[in-house]
């Protein structure tokens, strides 16, 4: 692979469809501000690079991306490319990720607004991500150890496993479909509204109004705290190890719990079989 090393580059689409090359300690910054440094390109390693320019990885493939930062000024930094690497790397730019495939990211800063939209195949590990609309309509994907502050995540996702994780994030996962999480703690309000096929296993579930409109929604001896007006409407099945504040109008299934405050049902459509083992 051609290696280039220690050098500047602020031309507009300064390595254009470069094929087998090595970029270290290069920074991509300057007076002539231009953008798509590495557009339609392959088999790139990019090292211990600085981004501070727009558009920097458009149409490339085999993509390796080490101990690199990238400015809020480094906007819509990977569109359209697949076979991704990154690791040990800042991604402050907004629209960071975009109608991207096999994304794989370890122990990343994210900072991004619209951070992974439309990502086909992505395993994200100790990464940790803020933003709004985070992975919004990506499918295939698998966090583990991944923290996230914001609002408005993982709306409309797809097929999705999540592992010890700790969600920061109000209305996470509306309309996501065949989602498992596991051992992780979800903080927020109105979680995972018209969600289907979404399952909670051994989770901590905090904030109002959690869980309604789902069709096949499954909690597994899950800790559920600050939750009033939950499963309204929702087909559910589910364990719980906590006391809750209320349930609204379930409308088929069972939930098992050690206590509540108020069950509340409106009319006779709402026939969900609520067992309080605390009685």
């Amino acid at each position: 692979m051609k290696l280039i090393e220690n050098q500047t580059f602020d031309v507009e689409r300064a390595l254009y469809e470069s094929d087998g090359l090595t970029v270290k300690n290069c920074n991509f910054d300057g007076p002539a501000d231009g953008e798509s440094a590495f557009k339609e390109c392959r088999n790139v390693r990019v090292e211990q690079c600085y981004f501070n320019l727009r558009y920097p990885f458009w149409h490339d493939t085999g993509l390796h991306i080490a101990d690199a930062e990238m400015t809020p000024l480094c906007r819509a930094a990977l569109w359209y490319s697949h076979d991704i690497e990154i690791v040990n790397t800042k991604l402050h730019g907004i629209k960071a990720l975009r109608e991207c495939a096999d994304v794989r990211l370890t122990n990343c800063d994210i900072i991004s607004t619209e951070f992974g939209w439309s990502v086909q195949g992505i395993a994200m590990q100790n990464c940790r991500a803020e933003g709004e609309y985070f992975m919004m309509r990506s499918t295939g994907l698998r966090f583990d150890g991944v923290t996230l502050k914001g609002k408005y995540s993982f709306q409309y996702i797809e097929d999705a496993e999540f592992v010890n994780c700790n969600f920061d994030t109000k209305d996470a996962f509306w309309h996501a479909k065949r989602v498992v999480v596991r051992d992780s703690v979800i903080k927020g309000e109105y979680l995972a509204w018209y969600a289907e096929d979404i399952t909670f296993e051994h989770c901590r579930i905090i904030g109002t109004q959690p869980l309604c409109y789902c069709k096949n929604l499954t909690l597994i001896d899950c800790e559920m705290i600050d939750t009033d007006l939950s499963f309204e409407k929702s087909s559910v099945q589910a364990t719980l190890t906590s006391p809750i504040i209320s349930i609204k109008n379930p409308l088929s299934g069972r939930i098992t719990v050690p206590a509540v405050g108020e069950i509340i049902r409106e009319d006779e459509r709402y026939q969900a079989e609520i067992v309080v083992t605390g009685e």
